[in-house]
């Protein structure tokens, strides 16, 4: 068989590691062919390529990013895509796809396997937030840059007598600002799951301030306040009809020196939460999922989703893995609110 792989949306530690299980259990393993599509949907619907082989992903397996590139391109909204994508999967003899990618790479994946498509797919995310599976990897690296950072926030906030509030990437779900914040003992955690009260806030921050320690506030970008309390963020929407997200820090920052007097400075992570070497974790979960995906190719399994559940890798279906995302439950947050103030 002759096997596209090509990985899409944002970028982050361990795609590399997938790319490299599937070549090298693919060619090795089976004998199978494999052929890379760059940056995303771009690469099969324009026809872009790039050689892949053993000796292609030879010394990957440490890197963060993605050999092949990545884009936020999405066929689905351009006239013909999907024909395109079919007659450039034919032109190159490409048996089957390999998605690499979070819930909208996914979700062209699924509406590309209900139109004949030949597509399994791998769940990539620091989000975590891909349902029908347990975690993804990138999840643990960015949780681990992000607690590094609040880890060393403490120790200026404490000597300034500043409340810092550290802004961690989350959209929809607060995965990462929950971890992070758990394991790096933030003072609050505001996630999108549920509206925070910006007086409850401040109450937070004025306690901890008796305490003699510093307050430090992890805020998921996309967390919002009760409506009414605080301006909220309009911006421009990408291919996939989302708003570009950042800002919540600083809107906090300030609402907190108006209502309290203290002072307040926020730090935003951003993209280096995507940056780097992945972790030990990643790398063995990447890698795993890598395995599982060619061997699913090779079983000719279609339409399906390599996902962890436990322990063990498992092979759900594209609609269940796309069909809703999975957010922070109330009592994963309740856990975390013993903790604040």
């Amino acid at each position: 068989m002759r096997i596209g792989v090509l990985t899409g949306g944002g970028d982050c530690p361990g795609l590399n590691a997938v790319i490299r299980a599937v070549v090298r259990k693919g060619a090795g393993v089976y004998g199978h062919e494999f052929v890379g599509f760059r940056d995303g949907w771009r690469g099969p619907l324009e026809g872009e390529t790039m050689t892949l082989d053993v000796q292609a992903v030879r010394g990957i397996l440490p890197r963060g990013g993605t050999i092949l590139g990545s884009s936020r391109t999405n066929p689905i909204k351009i006239e013909g895509g999907v024909e395109r994508i079919k007659e450039n999967l034919e032109t190159h003899g490409v048996d089957a796809l390999i998605a690499i990618g979070g819930e909208d790479t996914l979700g062209v994946a699924k509406q590309l396997f209900d139109r004949g498509v030949n597509v399994v797919g791998v769940p990539k995310t620091i989000d975590n937030d891909l349902n029908a599976t347990d975690y993804t990897f990138g999840f643990d690296t960015a949780v681990n840059i992000a607690m590094e950072a609040i880890d060393r926030l403490h120790t200026t906030a404490e000597s300034h007598h500043r409340a810092l509030i550290c802004e961690v990437m989350g959209r929809h779900a607060g995965w990462i600002a929950l971890h992070a914040g758990m394991a790096a003992g933030a003072n609050v955690i505001l996630i999108p799951e549920k509206p925070f009260d910006i007086d409850k806030v401040c109450e937070y921050v004025e306690s901890r301030f008796k305490t003699r320690y510093s307050p430090i506030i992890v805020v998921a970008e996309g967390a919002h306040p009760i409506e009414g309390q605080m301006a909220v963020q309009t911006g421009d929407l990408d291919a996939f009809g989302h708003v570009r997200l950042g800002g919540v820090g600083e809107r906090l920052a300030q609402e907190i020196e108006r209502r309290t007097g203290k002072e307040a400075r926020t730090t935003v992570l951003g993209h280096i939460q995507r940056g780097g070497t992945p972790t030990a974790y990643d790398r063995v979960l990447a890698t795993r999922f890598g395995l599982a995906a060619i061997t699913a190719v090779h079983d000719g399994d279609y339409g399906k989703m390599v996902g962890l559940q436990g322990t063990e890798i498992v092979r759900v279906g594209l609609d269940a893995a796309t069909a809703e995302l999975k957010t922070v439950p109330p009592h994963r947050y309740e856990e975390a609110e013993v903790f604040f103030g």
